[in-house]
């Protein structure tokens, strides 16, 4: 399972658009906007009624939490008076025209370690809910080994993590439960500090929620806190990662759903943004990490096992610095899909010469696949080849292909003539060579 991190925005958009299946005996008023500053957020009020006649809640969405510690939500409570939209306008102005500072870890109300400073770009805004402490309540579900884990506790907010043991409820499931025995544990497993009137209201919740996190592929999806008040409930806070390899079936379930980079961190290349779109389309698994792209060696290697040996095998016979690029491409790519990922490998690699005049490599290496048709693969590699050729010897870029499985022969075949005839350098080895022998022999020469 790849999971994927998303806004709270969109983890509650996907929740409210399937609400009434998980939750029928349920209200959510879903009022929640996303904007990047000011002017959106006055845009949104011309649509958005409630915007301009109800106290509002702003906070960043960037995929971080104790954003109420690094005072960096903005409430009724925490400014003198309700928050009007002029305010919140004002606020999200100045929070995203300078660089912020987030600490992740707190002692208390002490940060601890390192603060990361990036730009923030993203706001939430909602109503605020007016309610008591002990309507606040926490849930949250996830894998664990071959188990989904359901976690629920009777208190919420930001200090639920503090005394975990003594809180929290934990609860297993098998793959193989029946939505009987589910509502069954469930229920015979609500937190005991759970207000005796909610009893009920709580377990029919929990038992929707774990519905959902399971039917809608999210990985791991938390509310904390959600308030109840009788039969309606307001999603406060809500932190969520999608299984993304289940993203080609679930285009409809989860609509337009972004993969954002988080607070702090490089952004995305476009090449890596269209192999993750790319991969969310289809039932293989197409990956792509770059690590310095002015490095001479570049993987294309089948299969996320090959791709961990391969990549340790450069490091440690060629150092980590000559490593450009770390992925997979597997699961049964067509011969389309597997031209885009090699032609995306072959752009990237063919931009500039090697800084220190020696000639590229290509590794095109992987296992003894077990139902991948190695020829139909080979194919889009071909075609890639065919664009590319050109500047593949400008840069001087040498190939070295070690593969098995289904049509292998073929595969192998078609793309030594291929080389030959486009008078690219290369080298073709079975599954009769070590996995990994052709790292050393590129090395080598």
């Amino acid at each position: 399972m790849a999971q994927k991190a998303i806004r709270e925005y969109d983890a509650k958009s996907i929740l409210a658009k399937h609400w009434d299946k998980y939750f029928p005996d349920f209200t959510y008023a879903y009022e929640t906007v996303m904007v990047q500053n000011g002017s959106e957020l006055k845009k949104a009020a011309k649509d958005k009624a409630w915007l301009k006649k109800k106290t509002l809640v702003a906070k960043p969405d960037m995929l971080f939490g104790k954003r109420g510690k690094n005072d960096l939500v903005l409430f009724k409570d925490t400014k003198p008076g309700d928050v009007s939209l002029a305010k919140a306008v004002s606020w999200i102005d100045e929070k995203s025209s300078n660089e912020q500072s987030v600490y992740f870890s707190f002692d208390g109300d002490t940060p601890t370690g390192e603060a990361k400073v990036d730009m923030l770009t993203h706001f939430v805004v909602e109503p605020f809910t007016p309610h008591k402490q002990e309507e606040e309540y926490y849930i949250s579900a996830t894998v664990v080994g071959d188990n989904d884990m359901l976690y629920m506790s009777a208190e919420g907010g930001m200090e639920v993590e503090e005394g975990w043991d003594e809180k929290v409820t934990e609860v297993a499931f098998a793959i193989t439960d029946t939505e009987e025995e589910i509502a069954k544990k469930i229920k015979a497993n609500i937190p005991k500090d759970v207000a005796k009137d909610d009893k009920a209201a709580f377990a029919e919740f929990a038992i929707g929620f774990f519905r959902a996190y399971r039917e809608l592929n999210f990985a791991y999806l938390e509310i904390n806190p959600f308030v109840m008040q009788g039969k309606k409930i307001e999603l406060l806070d809500m932190v969520a990662k999608l299984d993304d390899t289940a993203g080609f079936m679930m285009v409809e379930e989860w609509g337009n759903v972004e993969y954002p980079t988080a607070f702090g961190m490089e952004a995305k290349s476009p090449e890596v943004t269209a192999i993750e779109e790319a991969d969310a389309k289809t039932g293989a698994s197409l990956k792509l990490t770059l690590l310095k792209p002015e490095a001479r060696i570049w993987t294309m290697v089948a299969g996320g096992g090959a791709s961990v040996v391969y990549a340790d095998t450069i490091a440690d016979l060629a150092g980590i610095d000559d490593l450009a690029n770390y992925g997979e491409y597997s699961g049964g790519p067509t011969t389309g899909e597997t031209k885009f990922y090699a032609e995306t490998l072959l752009d990237l690699m063919t931009r500039e010469k090697d800084s220190k005049g020696r000639e590229k490599i290509m590794i095109i290496g992987g296992a003894i696949a077990n139902f991948t048709d190695v020829a139909k693969t080979f194919t889009g590699i071909i075609q890639a080849f065919e664009k590319y050729a050109d500047k593949m010897k400008e840069v001087g870029v040498k190939i070295y292909v070690r593969r098995g499985g289904p049509n292998y022969e073929k595969g192998l075949k078609d793309i030594k003539e291929a080389a030959d005839r486009l008078g690219l350098y290369i080298e073709v080895y079975g599954p009769e060579t070590h996995v990994t022998d052709i790292v050393r022999m590129a090395l080598a020469k």
